[in-house]
């Protein structure tokens, strides 16, 4: 049976409010995000040309943004006629829900005006388990839920059409794919906080016929201990 590859590619630097969950922000990739996206695809070119690797026609990206943009810069420096972009809400960040977009300090503000919820846990923005008790909210454990059941669907479906050994390439962000990455047994649970995604660095994850997947190349980053989270 042909290997199946999928490229895990987080978006480029973009511009990002400051103290504010990454979330669902709308705006655009700097133009050092531009360069990273561009670098992923040599970086993918190099892969391509090293490997007997097809690449899959259709990228998916995340519907936001800086993840379209990330993934159409790879497309028109991949040089091939036929690569298109299709975007998917199940590729997106961990919702805030209605506090979607604000800063830290607002949304603790809202929390403690409001008498049906209690204060928020320490450092709660980074907790892998903890949820907003707000509509629409969601944990980043469920985010990285809802990341592996469509890397699973798409692997699978390109499983069962690969003439040959096949590259499908994600473009999304750096938790959820992180949380992802420990749904599908690549990652122990620990480890999710201790690393994060370099923008733009692809992380190869073979997909196998028993439904395994394996880490099989690409860096996670190392995050310092004072490093703040801000993906």
């Amino acid at each position: 049976m042909p290997r199946t590859i999928a490229a895990l590619i987080r978006h480029g630097d973009y511009q990002q409010l400051p103290n504010t969950p990454s979330a669902l922000q709308p705006f655009p990739l700097t133009s050092r995000g531009c360069q990273q996206a561009e670098s992923a695809a040599h970086t993918l070119n190099a892969m391509l040309s090293q490997n007997p690797w097809s690449l899959a026609a259709t990228i998916d990206s995340s519907q936001l943004l800086r993840a379209w943009q990330t993934a159409d810069i790879i497309r028109v420096h991949l040089h091939q006629a036929d690569l298109v972009v299709d975007s998917f809400d199940a590729l997106a960040e961990r919702s805030m829900g209605s506090a979607a977009n604000l800063s830290i300090d607002q949304i603790e503000s809202i929390l403690a005006q409001d008498p049906r919820y209690c204060s928020p846990p320490p450092n709660w923005k980074a907790r892998s388990d903890y949820q907003l008790p707000l509509q629409g909210a969601e944990s980043l454990v469920q985010a990285g839920q809802r990341v592996a059941a469509h890397l699973g669907a798409q692997m699978q479906a390109l499983q069962v059409t690969a003439a040959g050994d096949t590259l499908k390439l994600f473009i999304g962000h750096g938790a959820s794919f992180r949380h992802a990455a420990w749904q599908l047994g690549v990652l122990a649970f620990e480890q999710i906080a201790q690393l994060s995604m370099y923008h733009g660095s692809p992380v190869l994850l073979e997909y196998r016929d028993d439904g395994s997947w394996s880490h099989i190349a690409g860096d996670w980053k190392q995050r310092k201990s004072s490093e703040e989270i801000t993906d």
